[in-house]
């Protein structure tokens, strides 16, 4: 495993959505869709593999959250993300994909 994956490892966390909203307000957040491993999403940010991300982003796997689902999840503050930072981003990603549909 690489060094940056496995430093990345390690900043991965169970978030709740209040302790997240700081991080809205400074739209930095990627919502990252749920058929996606987020270690490996993060850690084609960090490594700056463009094509990548670009194809992820094309098809909507990735992207800033929608004012939908930013009401949505301020409805309800202790909905759990997985969250991994990458400056100067944060990556959520929900277990369940509907929430984040």
């Amino acid at each position: 495993m690489s060094e940056i994956k496995n430093q990345l490892k390690q900043e991965l966390a169970d978030v709740e959505w209040r302790d997240l909203i700081s991080h809205a307000q400074r739209d930095v957040l990627i919502v990252v869709n749920a058929s996606l491993n987020l270690l490996k999403v993060g850690e084609a940010i960090a490594t700056d593999q463009v094509n990548l991300v670009q194809n992820w982003i094309s098809q909507n796997l990735i992207h800033k959250p929608t004012p939908k689902q930013l009401s949505d999840w301020n409805s309800t503050p202790e909905r759990q993300f997985s969250t991994l930072i990458v400056q100067p981003f944060v990556l959520v990603q929900s277990a369940n994909a509907s929430e984040l549909e």
